[in-house]
């Protein structure tokens, strides 16, 4: 049974850096592409990062391109975000996703089907 544990999120103040964690269990990351999404109170799930398999395409949203990361270590079968930067506007709860696919996925939810529960990101001053 695939699962996903997401860890990391915490009160930060703005302009400040995170790192979330997810570990994969029960199958090789490697396997997968995977993305993170986040979802802030009142608003849809949204694309934040993502990453085919092979890590040959990266996509970003728009409001996070150049203060996000996305990366995996698939020896750790862990994946990463690493967030810089972060604005009020980046409060949120965020979930990491990945899906058994060759093909290239677009940074949308309905993409993934495996999920994490969830981590609090909340940017304050």
């Amino acid at each position: 049974q695939l699962q996903l544990a997401e860890s990391g999120g915490s009160l930060v103040q703005p302009g400040g850096s995170l790192r979330l964690s997810c570990v994969m269990s029960g199958f090789p990351l490697g396997q997968y592409a995977i993305g993170w999404f986040r979802q802030a109170p009142g608003k849809k799930r949204e694309g934040v990062a993502c990453v085919d398999r092979s890590d040959n395409s990266i996509d970003y949203a728009d409001s996070v391109r150049g203060r996000f990361t996305i990366s995996r270590d698939n020896a750790k079968n862990t994946m990463y975000l690493q967030m810089n930067n972060l604005t009020f506007e980046d409060s949120a709860t965020y979930y990491c996703a990945a899906e058994h696919s060759t093909f290239e996925l677009g940074c949308v939810v309905d993409e993934y089907t495996f999920w994490g529960l969830g981590t609090q990101v909340t940017v304050s001053s």
